[in-house]
């Protein structure tokens, strides 16, 4: 049942005009006062404005979820544009005016620069450069127009036109206006690299930090829009299950409820060619009930007769049921073939060969954000309006339509700051249950909120991943055959079959993958695949190391030796320098070693490859001390933004893989919040040191937030190797240190 909740008339009016005209959130500060991405005569480019106070807004594709792509996309401007960094802001583009105008924005970016963490792609920076040039050099004619002297005597610098010989000067603000109608006779080409002064030269403060600290950034939680009701979402407790019955009677006349909606995975909704890499976004099945205040409905919420039919996930008695599933898989044959290189089966089967075999596992993981899911959404028969702190802008479009109808040229989205990522905002799962719940309201704009509770059992949780590897050992100790069975429920091969040993440096390999269905929701998270796939290969090459009697960082050291990318090997000697590796160590310690790279697709000089050394204690329980992490992402444009991403991926890292495991019981997910589901604490964190020396210099930008989260599990498990001999082959450590 849904109920029109009533709205005054001047609510009415209000909310007409903001949702008509569209709303300038205070997202960031400065933001234009024409709102995001709207037209005005001091739009030098469609991606900056500068207004007549000398403000710079520049406008983003990607959302800010805290990593600071934003300001990177704004330092990009400013290095061109030669402003006053001080009055530089952000917005997001327009993706309505992006439609209307024949894809403006993402035609020169990309449907990836719309991700909250594609700050460093080669073409939003090529774009944005190019913008700040133009915008300068159209501020340097409008000078030279105006003084009726020649533009090569004008200087822009720090937000100021100079012209020497006559002493005259004027801000940018104060002849943006006139500089918006000069057309250029051929577009300026960049600077050189070696002319920079920002990029590589400066660490500047992030554009939303200050509005951060002091509470005036507006996250999807904070939205509010004039007419605004709340919704406390339920969604079945069991995955996959459906909505028998409910009984809105019991609370209609709560206070300040207003009706209830009802969300059926089974009504037809339209479908849209997505790019193949775009994970699936069906609705679950859920019951929203709708209140003035958030409160007064998450009350009614708990009183609301429901009944579920949980479906075929309620077979599923505990975890260990899921796991033993994965573990059977891996004795038989997989389903596919994804590598085979020689003849590894052959050597394997070799009655003398020195065989190396083990397998390991990784368990459900949440992403634990700070901000709860949310959103908010109008819609009506010809428009939606969605204020959602989603990662992944253009696919939060895509699923808007599909689950409305309403074509792209009259969806309009305003994006506010994102309370934290790691993939969790990607799917876009989380857009469609907030469309669908405000589509019942039409004309009204809905907050759907879900719980702290609600947030952990609706994930969309890292994917359970096992592996067997078999690997058989030369003469030299040094694996000549390599194979591996991963079995998971959408097998993600990030860090197995491009892993570098695999690219080259085993001559006979086999790599297989099998599917084992389940009812728990999974998706993506930070380094799909890889987080789980390098603590498996580089677990497993520690035990290769230790069966051939070879010290671990001098046995992955002539893995690489005819590796044609000379950074893994800098980056391992790197962190074993600053490390101490070799120093004695205390009884109850040890040295662990792990190098991996993401986005290099297995090739050399490509991606972003990360080493670290962990330096653990474990008396009783693991006790990280001390992180050494070396990387190599070809050069950096932003050293502080670097080293922050790679402390924080550390982290990360590491209580993902001390601490975190998502339980099943009776089809249910056990963990509803922070007291079931244990996190690091201020004084858990080591030592965390970032070295540089292993910068390559290479052509490439990477980006390096996924590399250093992967390292950090199988670094540590390999130093409680070394502390006490008890080998680690499943996540999470805590409790125990050995299997």
């Amino acid at each position: 049942m849904n109920q029109a909740p009533p709205i005054t008339r001047r609510e009415f009016l209000v909310a007409t005009s903001v949702i008509g005209g569209g709303m300038a959130l205070a997202i960031l500060p400065g933001a234009s006062h024409a709102g995001p991405g709207a037209s005005t005569a001091s739009e030098l480019t469609p991606w900056l404005t500068i207004s007549p106070d000398d403000i710079v807004t520049v406008r983003v594709p990607g959302p800010e979820s805290g990593t600071g792509n934003t300001t990177q996309s704004a330092i990009y401007v400013a290095e061109e544009l030669q402003c006053d960094w001080s009055k530089v802001r952000v917005e997001p583009i327009s993706f309505n005016r992006n439609v209307r105008e024949g894809d403006l924005y993402l035609g020169a970016t990309g449907i990836w620069s719309t991700f909250a963490g594609a700050g460093a792609s080669r073409e939003l920076m090529t774009t944005l450069m190019q913008a700040g040039a133009s915008a300068r050099e159209r501020l340097r004619a409008a000078a030279a127009a105006q003084w009726k002297v020649p533009v090569k005597e004008i200087e822009a610098h720090a937000g100021v036109l100079t012209h020497a010989r006559s002493k005259r000067q004027a801000s940018y603000g104060e002849l943006a206006a006139r500089a918006a109608t000069i057309k250029l006779p051929r577009e300026p080409a960049p600077k050189p690299r070696e002319q920079w002064t920002l990029l590589t030269k400066q660490t500047l403060p992030m554009v939303h930090a200050r509005a951060a600290v002091n509470g005036s950034s507006v996250y999807g939680i904070d939205v509010r829009v004039p007419g605004m009701l709340y919704a406390a979402l339920l969604q079945c407790p069991v995955h996959g299950g459906r909505l028998e019955s409910h009984d809105f009677n019991a609370i209609k006349n709560m206070p300040g409820v207003r009706g209830i909606a009802v969300v059926d995975p089974d009504e037809p909704r339209r479908k849209l060619k997505k790019p193949a890499d775009w994970a699936n976004t069906n609705a679950q099945a859920g019951i929203a009930v709708i209140a003035e205040h958030y409160w007064q409905a998450r009350k009614a919420l708990e009183k609301l007769p429901v009944t579920w039919d949980f479906g075929p996930g309620l077979k599923v008695k505990t975890t260990q049921q899921i796991y033993d599933a994965l573990y059977a898989r891996l004795q038989t044959p997989g389903d596919d073939l994804l590598s085979d290189v020689g003849d590894a089966p052959r050597l394997l089967g070799d009655p003398g060969a020195k065989i190396v075999d083990a397998t390991y596992h990784t368990p459900l993981c949440d992403h634990a954000t700070m901000e709860p899911l949310n959103g908010t959404a109008c819609v009506t028969e010809n428009r939606v309006d969605l204020w959602h702190p989603t990662a992944m802008v253009l696919q939060a479009l895509v699923v808007a339509t599909e689950e409305t109808g309403v074509p792209a040229e009259n969806i309009h989205h305003h994006q506010p700051l994102v309370g934290g990522s790691f993939g969790r905002r990607v799917n876009c799962d989380d857009v469609r249950m907030v469309i669908a719940v405000a589509k019942k309201f039409p004309g009204t704009p809905i907050h759907v909120i879900w719980s702290r509770e609600e947030t952990f059992r609706q994930g969309k949780y890292r994917d359970l991943h096992a592996a067997r590897m078999r690997a058989s050992l030369g003469a030299d100790g040094l694996p000549e055959s390599f194979y591996s069975h991963v079995a998971a429920w959408k097998p993600v091969m990030f860090g197995m079959s491009d892993a570098v040993y695999v690219k080259g440096s085993i001559p006979n390999v086999r790599i297989e993958t099998s599917t084992v269905e389940q009812h728990i929701l999974t998706g993506q998270y930070r380094g799909p695949g890889y987080n789980s796939h390098c603590f498996f290969v580089e677990g497993f090459i520690d035990e290769c190391a230790a069966r051939a009697g070879l010290d671990p960082l001098e046995y992955r050291l002539r893995l690489l030796a005819k590796w044609p990318d000379a950074g893994w090997k800098k980056c391992l000697e790197v962190a074993a320098k600053h490390a101490g590796w070799g120093d004695p160590l205390k009884q109850g310690q040890g040295r662990g070693i792990a190098i991996g790279n993401f986005g290099g697709a297995g090739a050399p000089h490509a991606g972003c490859t990360v080493a670290a050394v962990a330096h653990v204690e474990v008396i009783p329980e693991i006790r990280v001390l001390a992180l050494d992490i070396a990387f190599d992402c070809g050069q950096v444009l932003n050293m502080d933004a670097v080293r922050s991403q790679l402390e924080g991926s550390a982290i990360f890292g590491m209580n993902m893989s001390l601490n975190e495991e998502i339980t099943v019981e009776n089809g249910r997910v056990v963990e509803g919040n922070f007291d079931r589901y244990r996190m690091l604490r201020l004084a858990d964190i080591p030592r965390i040191s970032i070295h540089t020396e292993a910068l390559s210099g290479h052509e490439r930008y990477a980006n390096v937030g996924e590399a250093g989260v992967g390292v950090i599990g199988p670094a540590i498990a390999n130093a409680v190797f070394a502390a006490n001999g008890a080998r680690l082959r499943k996540m999470p450590f805590r409790p125990l240190v050995a299997t």
